[in-house]
């Protein structure tokens, strides 16, 4: 049986709703494209035609025609963000309105419900996710078994403060970054000279890796390409401040324990066998949904695309290189995302895709290059930071030839 459609909504409660839904999708990580024209589409199952919608990354402007004036509503954005439960139900709601199966009081009601619920999991299960995804993670990067124990070791502590601010003190969340990573660097850097075969990658990226800006990134490069600049230039600025701020903690770290910064780049002398990260992918997956709260139905989902954006990342560095590796991981990935979503209990596409982002992990190359250039080798830093910068570009053009594949099979 089909829905009733909603009444019409007066051009205040219509602007009110679309500039609401349009701040929690560009807090959710949504591309600015995406968003207008979401916005525009459900403008129009509501009955307001003519309705004009400005995107950026840290605002919103709609403007509503009514019959005698026009409403305009305006909105900051991208300050507060979601967990990937509330990212599931953000996209669900969505699509319901684009649909014309939700009025614009009633969406309304049901955004307030969503940035007000409680994660679903509790705190400690949190922290202990948390630890499983660095544990993921470690295996991922090949450390050896102490990098491996270290890595779950501090992601446990990183992950304990993490909970603990988020929840009681908010405003200190632009301070974690920073603090984590000088934290987990002196750690590291301290425990060397105690455990001689341990390697520094490992244990360094592993604890921090959902403080990286990959995702960040990798939308600011779609973003640019789309012809969204000043969108795409903000979060390419805000991306590459957070890796700043996180290679400053890291060079901090290195002069109070006395560490040259050339040694963040030493690898393990005996890694973990070949067959560790692919069972590192499935543990970083179920950290990811227990850390960021994704709803239990979409844990599944999350590991396919998981496995399938390692799988392109695996075949294609074997056959084309360690950059190219990262576009054909994003290239079959997308398709799989996409289609995910389209089935009844898969997951919006933004909700795979960003675990997907920070297992190719762009950002941690990033990281290491602007460590190296804060650093005593610049050259090196440099070369990383260029480096970096093509494995971004080449993981959005895989995310857009992707969903073009994706929309010409659909």
């Amino acid at each position: 049986m089909s829905r009733a459609a909603p009444e019409p909504a007066a051009e205040t409660d219509v602007a009110d709703f679309l500039v609401a839904l349009g701040e929690a999708m560009v807090d959710a990580g949504d591309p600015v494209t995406h968003v207008r024209a979401s916005l525009e589409r459900v403008a129009l199952a509501l009955g307001t035609d003519g309705t004009e919608v400005v995107v950026l990354a840290t605002a919103l402007f709609v403007s509503v025609p009514g019959s005698t004036s026009t409403h305009t509503a305006v909105a900051s954005a991208g300050g507060r963000r979601l967990r990937l439960d509330q990212v599931d139900d953000l996209f669900r709601l969505v699509d319901d309105a684009e649909a014309g199966a939700v009025g614009a009081l009633d969406g309304l009601a049901r955004l307030s419900e969503i940035r007000d619920r409680p994660p679903p999991f509790s705190s400690a299960a949190r922290v202990v996710g948390y630890a499983v995804l660095a544990f993921g993670i470690a295996l991922i990067l090949r450390g050896s078994w102490v990098d491996v124990a270290v890595a779950t070791g501090l992601g446990l502590l990183v992950g304990l403060v993490e909970v603990a601010v988020r929840r009681f003190a908010p405003s200190f969340g632009v301070f974690l970054p920073v603090a984590s990573s000088f934290g987990v660097a002196l750690a590291v850097f301290l425990l060397v000279d105690v455990l001689p075969e341990l390697s520094v990658t490992t244990p360094l990226i592993a604890p921090l890796v959902i403080f990286l800006p990959g995702a960040l990134l990798t939308t600011a490069v779609i973003e640019l390409s789309t012809g969204q600049m000043i969108s795409g230039a903000g979060r390419l600025s805000a991306g590459v401040m957070k890796l700043v701020l996180l290679a400053a903690g890291i060079v901090g770290a290195a002069a109070v324990a006395g560490v040259p910064a050339v040694s963040v780049t030493q690898l393990a002398a005996e890694p973990v066998p070949a067959w560790a990260p692919w069972i590192g992918v499935v543990l970083f997956g179920a950290g990811i949904v227990v850390h960021d709260c994704a709803h239990p139905r979409s844990a599944a989902w999350i590991v396919l695309v998981l496995y399938v954006a390692y799988a392109g990342q695996v075949l294609g560095g074997l056959v084309l290189g360690g950059v190219l590796s990262a576009f054909v991981g994003a290239l079959v990935m997308t398709p799989v995302a996409v289609w995910a979503a389209r089935h009844p209990s898969g997951p919006p596409a933004l909700v795979s895709f960003m675990p997907a982002f920070w297992l190719l992990v762009p950002g941690a190359l990033g990281l290491l290059g602007i460590t190296k250039y804060l650093g005593e080798d610049r050259v090196y830093g440099a070369a990383s930071l260029t480096t970096a910068g093509a494995t971004m570009v080449a993981i959005a053009l895989g995310v857009l030839l992707g969903l073009t594949a994706a929309s010409a099979v659909a």
